[in-house]
């Protein structure tokens, strides 16, 4: 399994306390549901170990405020509340797209139910909103009015998503545009997120944040790319999951526009109804590869690095700082998880 950056494997517990802080404002039937979602408990309430994310995001928010030159808990309220927002689109998104298992463990709708796990979302994003209008310093506002518009960016590539499903035919070009909404806006703001909070000068903002969009991208290049030859094990999501729910990704998107023979036989399987074994899943796999699917979104991946980092140097962090941001860049294009 690839290991984490330091950052990352540090933030979860200085970002812990806030969150719990947070998500405690909750009524008691909404926190069991967040609490479950968050690894922090079971179904019936007893504590639980694991099941927690990366602190991808909180990670990210605590860099940024060093990257204007404070201190990391100057940030630690846009850690929590890009947290907050991104647990509440993984809530929602788990019953859209009907996945049952998160992170190793039973989806919180199929444990609480579908309007539990709604409500429960939709009161961790306002909480996130909260936390960050609470703020010390000068740019509280900012902060939460730049994560309120991410918010409907993130829903609108969820929407278009949701749209991919009832289309024959999507280009990669509105397939990157899905993926900059749904999955980059948010990296975006989290990599900005504690510098604003700081009062740093808007053009070191306005490259972190770019930084983080490039970033997301590839974030979810290299999701795609597990949602197809991810191991079970390790990802906590079934063999396959994306080729079984007909999931229009970036690799099956670039593959289907190849102008193959393999491409078309491909376009055609898509078209019929989920199978229920795994062989016409697994030639579905052999066609996106041999299409050149695969090799488009590693390559991809990799621009997008290298462009998030022109966009960090001009931000111009302390040497530290911008090391640190480039192994979770590093880390973002060769996990297996």
């Amino acid at each position: 399994m690839t290991t984490l950056p330091v950052s990352m494997t540090g933030t979860r517990e200085l970002v812990d306390g806030a969150l719990r802080a947070a998500v405690g404002r909750l009524d008691p039937r909404t926190y069991r549901v967040a609490a479950h979602h968050f690894g922090w408990a079971q179904a019936d309430g007893r504590p639980a170990t694991g099941g927690q994310g990366k602190a991808l995001r909180p990670a990210l928010a605590l860099l940024s405020a060093r990257a204007a030159g404070a201190a990391p808990e100057a940030a630690l309220p846009g850690a929590a509340a890009v947290e907050l927002t991104h647990a509440f689109s993984l809530l929602h998104d788990d019953i859209m797209d009907g996945d049952r298992v998160r992170r190793h463990r039973p989806a919180a709708w199929t444990v609480f139910g579908e309007p539990a796990a709604i409500l429960a979302g939709d009161a961790l994003l306002a909480l996130a909103s909260e936390v960050l209008l609470e703020a010390p310093g000068p740019g509280a506002a900012t902060a939460a009015r730049n994560l309120a518009a991410t918010t409907r960016r993130l829903i609108a590539g969820q929407s278009l998503d949701l749209e991919f499903e009832t289309r024959q035919k999507i280009t990669l070009d509105e397939c990157l545009a899905m993926v900059e909404g749904k999955t980059a806006a948010l990296l975006a703001c989290s990599c900005s997120i504690g510098a604003v909070l700081t009062g740093a000068p808007e053009p070191v903002c306005a490259a972190l944040d770019a930084f983080g969009a490039e970033l997301g991208v590839a974030f979810q290049l290299v999701d795609d790319l597990l949602g197809i030859w991810g191991d079970t094990d390790t990802t906590g999501k079934p063999t396959m999951s994306d080729l079984r729910a007909r999931k229009l990704s970036l690799p099956i998107a670039a593959a289907l526009q190849a102008g193959t023979p393999e491409s078309a036989r491909l376009q055609m399987l898509y078209r019929r109804p989920v199978p229920s074994g795994t062989a016409e899943l697994e030639e579905i796999a052999r066609l996106v590869e041999a299409s050149g699917g695969r090799a488009w979104a590693e390559k991809e991946a990799r621009l997008r690095v290298e462009r998030a980092a022109a966009h960090l140097d001009a931000a111009a962090p302390p040497d530290d700082v911008r090391a640190e941001f480039l192994r979770i860049a590093d880390f973002v294009t060769r996990r297996d998880h």
